[in-house]
C-alpha cells in the first residue's frame, strides 16, 4: 500500500512532532508500505520520509517544479514527480495513494486534509483517512468538527470517515484493516462515469 502523508514543512518545530513523524514513517515501512508525500526535506514531511527510508521503504515525492531549489526537496526519494501547479500536485498525490494521513501541520496541511475528506464524503473515493494526533495537536480541531456535526453543519457520518490516533502503529493498523461502510452522499459510480 502507498500511503499519502500530509504534514508541515517548517524546520522550527518542537522535536516531539518530528519524532512522531519519523515513527510514523518507520511504522509504515516496517509493515511494507510506501510513502507518497509533498517531497519536502524539512519539517514533518522530511521526518516521515526519513523514517520510511530508515526501514527500506519506498518514498515518492510530488512537488511543483518551482520548489526544485537547494534545500527544499528531500534528496533521497526513489522517485520525484514534478508538476506545474499545486493543484496538479494534490491530484497526483491522490492518484498514487491508497490511503491518506494528516500529520501535524499548518494551513496547507489543513487544506489538503479537508479536500480529501470532502471527496470521501461525496463518494469520489473510498480510501482510508487518518489523523496522527501527536501530543494532542489536533484536539481542538476534532472537537470543532464534532461541534459542527452536533449543530448539523455536517453529519455524524462525516465525522466517522477518519480515524484519530496518537500511536503511529495503531494508525497504520487502522489503514490496513479499513473497510469502507459509507458510500458517500453522491452516487460513486455515476460521478466516476461522468468524469471520464
Amino acid at each position: 500500500m502507498r500511503i499519502c502523508v500530509y504534514g508541515a514543512s517548517s524546520s522550527v518545530l518542537d522535536e516531539k512532532y518530528m519524532l512522531g513523524g519519523y515513527e510514523l514513517g518507520r511504522a509504515m515501512a516496517e509493515k511494507g508500505h510506501g510513502l507518497v508525500f509533498g517531497g519536502g526535506d524539512n519539517g514533518l514531511m522530511g521526518a516521515v520520509a526519513r523514517g520510511v527510508k530508515a526501514c527500506g521503504g519506498e518514498v515518492i515525492g510530488v512537488a511543483p517544479s518551482f520548489f526544485n531549489v537547494d534545500g527544499i526537496l528531500y534528496p533521497l526519494c526513489d522517485e520525484m514527480i514534478y508538476t506545474e501547479t499545486m493543484r496538479e500536485r494534490k491530484q497526483k498525490m491522490e492518484d498514487l495513494s491508497d490511503a491518506f494521513v494528516m500529520s501535524p501541520g499548518g494551513i496547507g496541511t489543513f487544506e489538503e486534509f479537508f479536500e480529501i475528506l470532502t471527496a470521501r464524503q461525496l463518494g469520489l473515493h473510498r480510501k482510508a483517512i487518518a489523523i496522527l494526533n501527536t501530543a494532542g495537536y489536533f484536539d481542538e480541531l476534532i472537537a470543532f468538527l464534532r461541534k459542527a456535526a452536533s449543530e448539523r453543519f455536517m453529519t455524524d457520518a462525516a465525522v466517522k470517515l477518519f480515524g484519530v490516533f496518537s500511536d503511529p502503529n495503531e494508525l497504520v493498523a487502522y489503514l490496513e484493516t479499513y473497510e469502507p461502510t459509507f458510500e458517500g452522499v453522491a452516487n460513486y459510480k455515476e460521478i466516476k462515469e461522468e468524469a471520464k
